[in-house]
C-alpha cells in the first residue's frame, strides 16, 4: 500500500511562523520532524490519530525555538535523527549526507543542505526507491529560501552561496515531490515568502525566482536585499539546541507571588493582558505584551532570557500559553504571577482614534519593510525590537504599529524610560488614511 497525503500531519506555529510535521509510518507508529518544546498540538494530534511517535527529526539547529526532540526521546524512547555535521551532545542518529533511517516500511533519507546554518540536512521521505516528500525545513521554502544571516554578517555570503547550491540539488528530486518545509510566513528566520505552506518541486521550479537566479552571487543578492531584523535571542538558542535543551520532568506552572517578592527578586513585570486593560491600569514599570500567537517572539526579543519574568494576566487567559510560549524560547525564569488583588498602585495609557492624531508627533514601531510600504506622512521610525536603547527627545508622541500591540509594548518601554507624554494609537495607518481620508507616504 503506498503512502497516502492523510499520513502527512502539518502541525503549524502562527506565532512563530513555523510548521512542523506528524508523519503517520502506517503502524501505530509516527515521525515528527521539527517540533518545538511546546509538544501540545504534537501530542493532541498525536493521540487524536491513535499513534505512538517513534522517532524525531531535526533539520538544523533551531534559532527560533528550543526543539522538543529530547523530550519526546525521554517520554516515549522516540529516537532522534539529525546531521552528523550538527555535532549534538545528547544521544541520536546523526546521519551523514545519503545516509538512510529505516522507518519500517518508509525510509528517511539525509541530504546535506547548508545555508540556511552549516550543518543543515532536508530529510527526503522514500516508500521503497520513490520519493514522497522532502522535509526541506530552511533551505528550499514556498517561493524563497530561508534567510543566510544568522550565523554572523561576516558569513552571510558565504552561506547564501551554499544556499544556491543546496536549492539546486534539490531541484535534482522529480517534479512531483512534495516541498514541506519548516519555516513560512511570519516567520523571522525566512526571506519573505508568500502565503503557502507547502508546494512541490515542480511549483518550485516554475514559481521560485531563487531558482531562476543564473549564478550564486546572483542568488545572493536576491536572497539577502530583502532580510528584515531578527530577535537578538535567535543568537543564543543553536547553541543550546546542540547540547540539548533540558528535559521537563513535571509540567511547569506559574506560581502566585506577590508585587513585593517580585520586586525583591528584581523581576521584570510582563503584563499580557489585551492593550484596553493595561492602558486601563497597570502596575509602573511593567511592559505590555499582550497575549497572542506572537507573544513568545516579542517577549525574547524585549527581556532577556537571564532576567527573572513576573507576570499579570486576566483569570481567562490561560496560563500554560504563557508559560509553554516562554519555555519554547528558552525563558525559564519565570518568578511567578501577580494577581489582580496585589497590583497595588496603577499608572493609566492614553489610546487614541485614528482621528485624534492631529500634529502629535508620530513614533511607528513596526519593521522596515511595513514602514516603507506605507506611513504616516512625518513619523518617526524606530522599530521595536531596537527601541531600548535608541535616544528619543521628550517631545509627546503618539506610537503605532499595525494593529496596537506593538505599539503598546513600545509605548510602555518608552513610560518605563521615563518618558511621560506617551499615547498608543488604535489601529494602524490604512485605519488612520480611511479616518482622515489622507494619503499615506512609502518609503522613507
Amino acid at each position: 500500500m503506498g503512502f497516502s497525503e492523510s499520513q502527512l500531519i502539518p502541525l503549524v506555529d502562527e506565532g512563530l511562523g513555523n510548521t512542523s510535521y506528524l508523519v503517520d509510518l502506517g503502524d501505530g507508529r509516527a515521525l515528527a520532524v521539527d517540533v518545538s518544546r511546546d509538544l501540545r498540538a504534537v501530542r493532541r494530534a498525536a493521540e487524536r490519530h491513535r499513534l505512538v511517535i517513534a522517532f524525531t527529526a531535526e533539520t538544523h539547529l533551531h534559532a527560533d525555538f528550543l526543539s522538543g526532540s529530547r523530550q519526546l526521546a525521554h517520554d516515549l524512547g522516540a529516537v532522534i535523527i539529525a546531521s552528523a555535521s550538527g555535532e549534538r551532545a545528547f544521544d541520536h542518529a546523526g546521519l551523514s549526507d545519503g545516509e538512510e533511517m529505516d522507518l519500517g516500511g518508509l525510509t528517511l533519507r539525509a541530504l546535506a543542505t547548508p545555508g540556511h546554518t552549516r550543518e543543515h540536512t532536508a530529510f527526503l521521505l522514500l516508500d521503497g526507491s520513490t520519493p514522497i516528500g522532502v522535509f526541506t525545513g530552511g533551505s528550499l521554502i514556498v517561493g524563497s529560501a530561508a534567510r543566510t544571516d544568522l550565523a554572523g554578517r561576516e558569513h552571510t555570503a558565504e552561506l547564501a552561496h551554499a544556499q544556491y547550491h543546496s536549492l539546486r540539488r534539490l531541484s535534482l528530486l522529480p517534479d512531483e515531490t512534495e516541498v514541506w518545509p519548516t519555516h513560512g510566513a511570519g516567520s523571522f528566520c525566512s526571506a519573505p515568502p508568500g502565503a503557502e505552506r507547502t508546494s512541490t518541486i515542480g511549483r518550485e521550479k516554475e514559481g521560485n525566482p531563487l531558482l531562476s537566479a543564473p549564478d550564486p552571487d546572483a542568488f545572493a543578492r536576491l536572497l539577502t536585499e530583502g532580510l528584515g531584523s531578527f530577535p537578538a535571542y535567535f543568537s543564543r538558542l543553536p547553541e543550546v539546541n546542540r547540547v540539548g535543551p533540558g528535559v521537563l520532568r513535571t509540567g511547569p506552572r506559574l506560581r502566585a507571588v506577590t508585587l513585593e517578592e517580585a520586586a525583591a527578586a528584581c523581576a521584570v513585570i510582563v503584563d499580557v493582558r489585551p492593550v484596553a486593560d493595561f492602558a486601563n491600569g497597570h502596575v509602573p514599570g511593567s511592559i505590555s505584551i499582550p497575549l497572542r500567537p506572537q507573544f513568545a517572539s516579542w517577549l525574547g526579543w524585549i527581556v532577556p532570557a537571564s532576567e527573572p519574568v513576573a507576570i499579570v494576566r486576566n483569570p481567562d487567559q490561560d496560563p500554560d500559553e504563557i508559560l509553554w510560549q516562554a519555555l519554547k524560547i528558552g525563558h525559564e525564569n519565570l518568578f511567578g504571577e501577580i494577581t489582580g488583588d496585589d497590583l497595588g498602585t496603577l499608572s493609566t495609557m492614553e489610546v487614541i482614534g485614528p482621528d485624534q492624531v492631529g500634529r502629535t508627533r508620530v513614533l511607528d514601531v513596526r519593521q522596515a519593510a511595513e514602514f516603507r510600504s506605507g506611513h504616516l506622512p512625518g513619523a518617526d521610525h524606530v522599530e521595536l525590537g531596537r527601541l531600548t536603547g535608541t535616544p528619543l527627545d521628550e517631545r509627546p508622541r503618539v506610537v503605532m504599529c499595525g494593529h496596537g500591540e506593538r505599539a503598546a509594548t513600545a509605548a510602555s518601554l518608552l513610560r518605563r524610560a521615563g518618558h511621560r507624554e506617551v499615547s498608543v494609537l488604535s489601529g494602524g495607518p490604512h485605519d488612520w488614511a480611511r479616518c482622515t481620508g489622507s494619503s499615506l507616504e512609502t518609503g522613507w
